[in-house]
């Protein structure tokens, strides 16, 4: 009976730590499987972490490279404002000293005429010396051409004695005596009293001498010694009376 009994407490104890063991094992088993659980829900942050910082470095590299594209873009613009500022600079600077040259063109010009400043018009005095430069470069034509224009234009200037005087001059270069002694002649009618009319009359005398009416070219110098004895061309007409018996 007792040994019965003795077999029976075995069993029952056997049933009863079997499902305790069982119920440890199973335990155990939950515990790993949420440290598993913890490990891979850790690593699945550090992962999104990682894309997370990847992305922010994209976006971050995204946004220099924009940055230095604006750079190099405004720095283009800088470029081409500077350059357009220097060109603005350079025209403005042309456009003063061009209304500078334009002013001083229409201010009064002192001249020096027949030994005494005198003062003329821009456009009087420009128009003058382009004469005489076409004279002095021996474009006899295009000299008469002007002197005969700034008689026209300016008949009371203070150049107009020798503006005639020379257009006579410029004809007798030409070999036109009858035209050079009308103006010569001109000189001497209008300006009597000028000190280069005793020239125009030497110069008279020489385009009747060209001419061939040296009758006419005695009476002038003859005249001329006569009405202008001081003068330097009294002495060369002098010599030239001399020279015509």
């Amino acid at each position: 009976m007792k040994k019965h009994s003795r077999l029976l407490f075995a069993l029952f104890l056997a049933c009863a730590w079997f499902p305790m063991q069982q119920a440890g094992a199973a335990l155990f088993e939950d515990d790993e499987a949420r440290r598993h659980i913890l490990d891979v829900r850790a690593k699945l942050k550090e992962v999104e972490q990682e894309k997370a910082d990847k992305a922010s470095l994209l976006v971050v590299a995204n946004q220099n490279e924009a940055l230095r594209e604006e750079i190099a873009r405004l720095r283009g613009q800088i470029e081409v404002l500077t350059n357009q500022v220097a060109t603005l600079e350079s025209r403005q600077k042309d456009f003063y000293l061009d209304l500078d040259t334009r002013l001083k063109r229409l201010e009064p010009q002192q001249m020096t005429v027949n030994g005494k400043e005198v003062t003329v018009e821009a456009d009087e005095g420009q128009s003058y010396s382009r004469a005489e430069e076409l004279f002095a470069a021996a474009d006899y034509k295009g000299a008469v051409s002007a002197y005969s224009d700034f008689l026209k234009r300016f008949p009371k200037s203070h150049l107009a004695a020798k503006a005639q005087y020379q257009l006579g001059n410029a004809y007798y270069m030409q070999g036109d005596y009858k035209s050079a002694l009308k103006n010569q002649s001109a000189v001497v009618r209008r300006y009597p009293k000028n000190p280069i009319t005793p020239e125009a009359m030497l110069n008279m005398a020489s385009c009747q001498i060209g001419l061939k009416d040296l009758a006419s070219a005695k009476k002038t110098l003859s005249e001329l010694v006569r009405k202008y004895p001081a003068s330097e061309a009294a002495k060369g007409a002098k010599e030239r009376l001399a020279q015509l018996g």
